[in-house]
């Protein structure tokens, strides 16, 4: 073994914890990377692969009742490759010893010729075996989606009741499936795969039961190659306008895509914001190390240069040191990325449903990791090499010269006399390495802002939910009905028992347009003063609906470039097709979805079809509400009902347990980057005073004395770094907040003074375990041996 080898392993034996907090930090910086990326890939990959393989449809379009004979007309839109006609329909569904409320969703497949566009991959069980008519003895044969069954524990050859246009029907499962619609299920974009499933049963059983015989209500389009959507679309709206088609649209527009998407993209942001903060960190802790390090071994390098070795030889001597500990910290690093990314997959294998959703660590992803890490750890540590190795040997073999120091401003106002001579030494080092003491503040400051970004996500989920299930939707139960109904049916919903009060709404498919901005949507048709389900902004103000224009949120507004007082041409997709002009007389800043509304009673006046409803809110008496959502769901003309408390529910099992690891994963990160920089600096404080806190305790300062000077000055940076994190925090945590928000969510911004708080724990918690580590080395101390190297 080369001399210089044997010296690069006693030097990292006598520095391995520095170096093996260093390799912490780059681990998580690493790690951090390639669970973010290996998630990110494995949506990604899962999707496309999964898209092809079913043939995912390009554009979907709902309409009321269509003849089969308009099928042709279809089939010849130009940019058409291929067209599939469906029915659906929405029922409420009962399970044995189930309360809960769930909406089911079936659609017609043919047994005998399956579809070949949005295809099914069977997981278990069988396909559909043969139609089986209205009349026949026996229950339905029925497909269920693969979440639903999991959540309730269904399973080939369990039965559920469906009420299929007012009469129950027996479901019997025969078969677990998959449908590329449907990847992520839920109702308005909630995840919910407890309380909605997705039923494949025969079409004509389907058709008989609505009286659908001849006739489709859904449309999928596969685009032929250079198609344009746009057009696609237009056509379908066209031919599809007189049977209350309803907003054709793309895949951008799907939900179950759009939620997929959504979430890649918060991977890709998350994938590549919080790693570059641990990489940056880690480069700065090898700069200031392996600086100060060398800068420690100027005798040193002056004997290896007078003994022959060259600038090249010992600036590669330091080299190895610091990709030692890199390499380390890569490997460290891969191997948690690995284990956490496969952890990352299976909680998104749980939401979005795919035939094969694997974890993968690409070559490519790896290399990516290496590359960037070492070129970090190189570019931040090479100047601090190059600066030692160049000194000549006469100089290297002298002290470096003092700096000079002038009074500090307290020395100059006279009020050092108020401090102890202990704090005077801690200020004066301080001050005299402002820059070395501006570093480690900002290390440990950014490591608190990993803990804020990483904790703040609770507390936004919590005013998301607060918002939506306390401040918006006050009622107990939504009700949808199948189609829009006299507003009669309000005051029979507020007779039934234990119902204090009832508030409608009508709902109608539009398409706005401002120039050439287009948006397809729903209006919605709320109370003058809506009191159970209200509007609501961000900052939890309500707002009413407007009588004589529209109501939009603020980024559709954006999005058709409209301001307050501008017309905006409303065309209804359903009844007579009006075409309108109504101003825009404000706007609202929600969190979930691009919205429009007006009042109930102008909607319906201007649609002139009388006082409808198509939906209705109920506010029920406290413990009461099993009984009534026994009695709604039997209601022949109710498509769903909704209640609030198993919805939220629902989605906290959901959106809680994933936070939770999110930032349970981001809070390990953050603590070890504080030790990392703490521990670190109050070590190479150590190596360079070694001499002078020696020196006092020969003087007779006590160790307890003697630690107080070295650890005084840690204290300050972190008391110094604690506000600045919180400021850091708030500010990555506002970035990451702006670059994952879309049109049709916005997530609400929300730091709580208990995550500020319980980030400053863990950074004191860091501070305090380095102290500790410290102080017993200071009490170690040999001193006739750390003065005699100073001789």
């Amino acid at each position: 073994m080369k001399t210089l080898d044997k010296k690069l392993l006693r030097d990292l034996k006598l520095m391995w914890s520095q170096a093996l907090t260093i390799a912490l930090v780059v681990a998580s910086g690493v790690a951090g990377f390639i669970t973010s990326f290996s998630a990110y890939d494995a949506l990604s990959w899962s999707r496309d692969l999964y898209y092809v393989d079913a043939r995912f449809a390009d554009v979907f379009a709902t309409l009321k009742r269509a003849p089969l004979s308009l099928e042709p007309q279809l089939q010849a839109m130009t940019g058409a490759a291929h067209v599939e006609t469906s029915q659906a329909q929405v029922v409420p569904v009962s399970i044995a010893n189930v309360a809960d409320p769930i909406v089911g969703l079936l659609l017609g497949l043919d047994p005998v010729v399956p579809p070949r566009l949005n295809k099914l991959n069977l997981r278990s069980g069988r396909m559909l075996s043969s139609a089986r008519s209205g009349s026949s003895i026996g229950p339905m044969e029925a497909l269920v989606s693969e979440g639903f069954a999991q959540a309730r524990g269904l399973k080939p050859g369990d039965s559920v009741t469906a009420l299929i246009n007012g009469t129950r029907e027996q479901l019997l499962i025969v078969g677990i499936a998959l449908s590329p619609e449907y990847i992520f299920a839920g109702l308005g974009g909630s995840p919910d795969q407890r309380g909605f499933g997705v039923f494949w049963v025969d079409k004509k059983t389907l058709a008989a039961a609505y009286n659908m015989e001849g006739a489709f209500n859904q449309v999928a389009v596969r685009l032929g190659p250079g198609a344009s959507e746009g057009a696609v679309i237009d056509q379908l709206d066209r031919l599809l306008a007189r049977y209350g088609a309803s907003n054709a649209h793309g895949r951008d527009l799907q939900m179950s895509n759009a939620m997929l998407n959504s979430e890649i993209s918060q991977q890709r942001v998350m994938g590549t914001v919080l790693p570059s903060i641990f990489l940056a960190v880690a480069a700065f802790l090898l700069n200031v190390v392996l600086g100060r390090q060398i800068a420690t071994q100027r005798e040193q390098v002056a004997a290896l240069k007078a003994l022959g070795y060259d600038n090249l030889a010992i600036g590669l001597h330091y080299l190895k040191l610091l990709l030692l500990i890199v390499a380390l910290g890569l490997v460290l690093g891969l191997a948690l990325g690995a284990v956490l990314g496969q952890l990352f997959v299976g909680v998104y294998a749980e939401s979005f449903r795919f035939p094969d959703m694997r974890f993968r660590l690409r070559p490519d992803l790896v290399l990516v990791a290496v590359f960037v890490t070492l070129g970090a750890a190189v570019l931040a540590t090479v100047s601090a090499i190059r600066a030692t190795v160049q000194l000549a040997p006469a100089e290297a073999m002298r002290a470096p010269s003092p700096g000079i120091y002038k009074p500090m401003l307290i020395e100059r106002w006279g009020l050092q006399k108020n401090l102890s001579p202990a704090l005077r030494m801690v200020l004066r080092t301080m001050a005299r390495r402002p820059l070395r003491s501006s570093l480690t503040v900002f290390g440990v400051a950014l490591s608190m802002a990993i803990v804020i970004t990483g904790a703040f996500m609770r507390d936004s989920v919590a005013v998301l939910m607060d918002t939506q299930f306390s401040q918006a939707l006050r009622g107990d139960v939504v009700v949808a009905l199948l189609e829009a109904t006299p507003a009669s049916v309000l005051y029979a919903a507020a007779k039934l028992p234990h119902v204090t009060a009832v508030e409608g709404m009508r709902s109608v498919p539009v398409r706005l347009v401002n120039g050439h901005h287009s948006w397809r949507g729903t209006l919605s048709g709320k109370a003058a003063q809506p009191e159970l389900n209200r509007i609501v902004d961000m900052n939890r103000h309500a707002y009413s609906a407007p009588r004589d224009g529209l109501l939009l949120t603020d980024r559709l507004a954006v999005k058709l470039g409209l301001k307050i007082g501008d017309l905006v041409r409303v065309e209804m997709q359903e009844g007579r097709r009006a075409v309108l002009e109504l101003p825009v007389s404000g706007t609202v800043h929600e969190m979930l979805g691009l919205n429009a509304y007006l009042e109930r009673a102008s909607l319906n006046k201007l649609l002139r079809e009388g006082a409808l409803v198509n939906s209705f809110t109920v506010a029920i008496e406290r413990g009461f509400e099993p009984a009534l959502l026994s009695r709604l769901k039997d209601l022949p003309r109710v498509a769903m009902v909704i209640s609030k408390a198993t919805m939220a529910k629902n989605i906290e099992d959901v959106t809680v347990g994933n936070l939770l690891m999110v930032s349970s994963v981001l809070t390990a990160f953050a603590i070890v980057i504080a030790v990392g920089v703490v521990y670190n600096n109050a070590r190479i404080a150590l190596a360079e005073r070694g001499w002078e806190l020696a020196s006092l305790r020969v003087l007779g300062f006590t160790r307890g004395e003697v630690s107080a000077i070295l650890l005084g000055e840690l204290a300050i940076e972190i008391a110094l770094a604690l506000p600045l994190g919180m400021l850091l925090g708030y500010l990555l945590a506002s970035g990451i907040v702006t670059a994952i928000q879309t049109d049709e969510f916005y997530f609400p911004f929300v730091i709580t003074p208990a995550t500020y708080a319980f980030s400053a724990l863990c950074v004191l918690l860091a501070g305090a375990v380095s102290a500790f580590i410290v102080r017993r080395r200071v009490d170690a101390l040999d001193l006739v041996a750390v003065l005699k190297t100073r001789e």
